[in-house]
């Protein structure tokens, strides 16, 4: 995945889960056993279909897309 298509994908993560920032959503993620995931399909950028994951997950299904390309905040962030 390109730098500008993960900031996005981190951008957009944070406007929807309610943060104000990428460190905001990194401090919530890392206390859980849980994290915020979204969708990251080359084939369709558009997608921002999120979901509950692993913290480590970089191949989450997409209910939107049939395909498994949701990936955490926290490896969208280079955390994992």
């Amino acid at each position: 995945m390109n730098p500008e298509l993960r900031r996005a994908k981190l951008a957009k993560l944070c406007e929807i889960e309610g943060f104000d920032d990428e460190n905001d959503l990194f401090a919530a993620a890392i206390s859980d056993s849980v994290c915020p995931a979204i969708c990251c399909n080359p084939d369709n950028p558009e997608c921002d279909y999120t979901a509950e994951l692993e913290p480590d997950q970089d191949r989450g299904w997409c209910e939107v897309c049939g395909r498994g390309t949701l990936v955490s905040a926290l490896v969208l962030g280079g955390i994992i």
